[in-house]
């Protein structure tokens, strides 16, 4: 059951229960947001919202603690987002709940978060020993964070995109520069954000300072980097883009929406230095 954003566990106080219930579980309509940038029928985009759990825990049947790291894949085009305090919430509610292993505890949560986004999540858990995620900060792109530029807008504004004459460019950039804030707490989210396209090149200064409109703009990671997508493909109209937001994590948990114009499509760069 989806439930507004105003009656959510965020920016109030809440008891941590440690045994395992998925009523926990805080689902948000992503086509609120969506009204507001037109996004009323089909999508012009693919992707999925990647979160990892780095402080999921659970007993097995003799009470011995295990420990994993967790992949989440939430497809984008899913009714809801999982508000983020009560996934991890939800998670911390199987540390002292019993499991026969891997394979239930992740049988578990694909039903219970598929549930509660409203469509099919993809999980992965790796035990510490042999873990694959490996900290990635080698990814190829031009970043834009030493660009010489003034900037005097701290709120999203798609004027600033600008085109860089007329000759056509297949480019990776990023930037470290990324700042929102949380629509609820009002706390700030800081992120890595990796925009690929092919198209009309897009003057560097201009999406840097586009970039940094976002400082006190509050909306959850998820829309903000679906108005991203959205304010490039309308303002510069790229034959391809994907928009990757690589955020800081809370409480054990980082989330990296990923949308693309092409469709299985997998974003290419792993974890970065802060995460």
């Amino acid at each position: 059951m989806a439930h507004s954003v105003d009656s959510s566990p965020l920016g109030q106080k809440t008891a941590y229960i440690s045994s395992y219930d998925a009523s926990l579980l805080f689902p948000i309509p992503r086509a609120e947001s969506r009204k507001v940038l037109g996004l009323t029928t089909s999508l012009p985009f693919y992707g999925k919202d990647i979160w990892t759990g780095y402080e999921l825990s659970w007993l097995n049947k003799k009470g011995k603690p295990e420990v994993a790291v967790a992949e989440f894949f939430i497809p984008c085009d899913s009714p809801f987002i999982i508000e983020s305090k009560s996934f991890k919430l939800y998670l911390n509610s199987l540390n002292q709940t019993k499991f026969s292993g891997f394979d239930e505890v992740r049988s578990l949560l694909v039903k219970d978060l598929s549930a509660a986004a409203g469509g099919e999540v993809g999980v992965n858990l790796h035990a510490l020993r042999n873990s694959h995620l490996l900290i990635d900060c080698t990814f190829n792109a031009v970043c834009l964070d030493d660009l010489d530029i003034a900037v005097d807008s701290y709120e999203p504004n798609d004027a600033l995109l600008k085109l860089d004459g007329i000759k056509e460019v297949t480019e990776t950039l990023c930037s470290h520069l990324l700042k929102s804030n949380c629509p609820v707490t009002g706390q700030p989210d800081w992120a890595s954000i990796i925009i690929e396209y092919t198209g009309i090149q897009i003057a560097h200064e201009s999406l840097l300072r586009y970039i940094i409109s976002f400082r006190e703009h509050q909306d959850f990671h998820e829309h903000c980097v679906e108005r991203m997508f959205t304010d490039i493909k309308r303002q510069c109209n790229p034959k391809s883009l994907s928009v990757y937001a690589r955020y800081t994590r809370r409480g054990g948990l980082d989330i990296n929406p990923f949308r693309t114009t092409e469709k299985n499509t997998e974003p290419k760069v792993g974890r970065l230095l802060r995460q």
